[in-house]
């Protein structure tokens, strides 16, 4: 995990996710997921924000979350998660965030933005595995758990496919 976050990266991954329809639904779903498993139930975690993510590997989907350092989220609901094969990560971190200008001083030199000044958070990285998202939401996530086309048949259907051709040919050169 990065050391420090930057204000502008976070816009921009939450732009990237409003971008893409899967990744937006992906996120949906690790929302539900957390939902229903009542992590919001401990301290803090309905306060979290989104920092990175997600990340969709092919086992497992990965995001990291972020909260004031005066606002850990319960160590508790994390270990709730472990439960159902999900890995969780603690970091203490920073995050750059521009000054607001109120006077000359707040202004980088040589620019007219304010200065960037560090503060301190947690971050939380959840890795679920993506069988937890499908037991739980199995419509919305079969494409992306496939690991075959989706057109292609499935071996069983191929060999139905020439056991019911086999007789047909036999039925022809009876005629």
């Amino acid at each position: 995990m990065t050391n420090i976050l930057d204000e502008l990266d976070v816009i921009k991954n939450i732009e990237s996710i409003y971008e893409s329809n899967s990744a937006f639904n992906i996120l949906k779903d690790l929302e539900r997921v957390l939902d229903e498993l009542d992590i919001y139930v401990y301290k803090n975690w309905e306060d979290g924000e989104l920092a990175e993510g997600p990340k969709i590997d092919r086992h497992w989907v990965t995001a990291r979350f972020m909260w004031p350092k005066n606002k850990m989220p319960d160590p508790e609901g994390g270990k709730r998660l472990l439960d159902y094969d999900c890995k969780i990560g603690y970091a203490k971190s920073s995050l750059l965030r521009p000054r607001k200008i109120l006077e000359p001083e707040d202004v980088r030199q040589g620019t007219r933005f304010g200065k960037l000044d560090r503060h301190p958070i947690w971050i939380v990285e959840i890795k679920m595995p993506k069988k937890l998202l499908a037991d739980m939401y199995g419509a919305e996530f079969d494409d992306i758990i496939q690991d075959k086309p989706q057109d292609a048949p499935d071996a069983g259907a191929s060999a139905e496919l020439e056991d019911q051709a086999a007789p047909m040919a036999g039925a022809e050169d009876e005629v």
